[in-house]
């Protein structure tokens, strides 16, 4: 039997607060207009983000934080 979508987002995250601030960064880049990374008919942007961090094609990669700890520019 298939699992939902929630399930299977729910097996395969399992609180995991890493992969879960992956796929929330990923959706909101697909929902603005970011190309998907897989080739899919797909138009949910959270079946893609769960189908490109299952294949290991995505990551976390932390913000930059400024050289020296001088503060961010501000504009």
């Amino acid at each position: 039997m298939t699992s939902s979508l929630p399930q299977q987002l729910q097996d395969s995250v399992g609180g995991s607060f890493h992969k879960t601030a992956l796929l929330q960064k990923r959706v909101r880049e697909l929902i603005r207009g970011a190309i998907p990374l897989i080739e899919t008919r797909e138009k949910n942007p959270i079946k893609i983000a769960y189908e490109e961090m299952r294949q290991g094609l995505i990551e976390l990669v932390p913000d930059e934080e400024p050289a020296n700890g001088a503060a961010p520019p501000q504009i």
